[in-house]
């Protein structure tokens, strides 16, 4: 009974021992013998570009990826810190800035790629100037996306800031309100539902483009892509940025085949960034 026993728990110790040697090297990203990048995205526009680039570009440079959606703006960097993917491709510098002061992340921004424009939409007036008194407007939660939303209101003439505040703004910074708006803060990905109930809702590009909006059509307002803080690129952990695969990543990222990819299929409502 004895050796039969200790049979029984040597094979069990075996097959535990031997079912985490195998599963191992797939909860971590760029393993020995993997050559393959590993890159989370959000779903619109990051993961259309990137697998534009995965199914007519990378080939040619030996490079092979393998493209992780995220349908929000935190799980990202988490994956990432986590070694769960090599590099992500979603955020721009100024929430990148607040995230790494926030969590203490080690990370490094590459080359701006694409702008993706914040815009003012509603589903209640047809114009700014139409926007009723005490109305109601959605803006995003996050420090960085929220301050980049009253700067976009107050180069409207909705509100005025506070001098020198710049991306940083908060509502605490507004200096006027003409009328009397009150502001709602959301998460990014929520926003577009918010416009049932808005006056006014300023949604991230990405977001907007999912639910069907044409930023460069259905936008009230709309940032301008030239000398803009908030262009999107890929970010990887401090010290991977010489990782070859990274390297040939970057270089068909700014290749004229991705900047004529980006104006043909997104018409204005993304822009390359180089």
């Amino acid at each position: 009974m004895r050796r039969r026993l200790l049979a029984t728990l040597l094979t069990a110790t075996g097959l535990v021992l031997g079912l985490a040697a195998c599963g191992g090297s797939d909860d971590t990203a760029g393993s020995a013998g993997d050559d393959t990048l590993k890159v989370g995205v959000s779903p619109v526009p990051h993961a259309e570009i990137l697998t534009y680039v995965k199914d007519n570009l990378a080939a040619a440079e030996g490079l092979k990826l393998d493209i992780v959606e995220f349908n929000d703006y935190i799980q990202p960097n988490v994956a990432l810190r986590e070694k769960q993917i090599d590099a992500n491709y979603f955020q721009h510098v100024p929430y990148l800035e607040e995230e790494v002061a926030a969590k203490g992340y080690k990370f490094t921004a590459l080359k701006p790629v694409h702008i993706e424009p914040l815009g003012v939409y509603s589903k209640k007036v047809k114009s700014l100037a139409e926007v009723p008194a005490g109305g109601v407007v959605a803006i995003p939660n996050d420090p960085s996306n929220s301050g980049r939303a009253l700067n976009l209101l107050a180069r409207n003439g909705l509100i005025t800031l506070k001098p020198g505040v710049g991306v940083k703004a908060t509502e605490r910074d507004i200096a006027t309100n003409p009328k009397n708006l009150k502001f709602s803060s959301l998460e990014a990905a929520q926003l577009p539902r918010s416009l049932e109930d808005t006056a006014l809702s300023v949604i991230n590009g990405n977001y907007a483009i999912e639910t069907g909006l044409k930023p460069a059509q259905d936008a009230l307002a709309l940032e301008d892509g030239k000398d803009n803080p908030y262009a999107n690129l890929v970010v990887v952990r401090t010290g991977d940025e010489g990782d070859a695969r990274v390297v040939k990543l970057e270089k068909l990222l700014h290749s004229p085949e991705v900047r004529k990819f980006i104006a043909d299929k997104y018409q204005g409502s993304v822009l390359a960034a180089f």
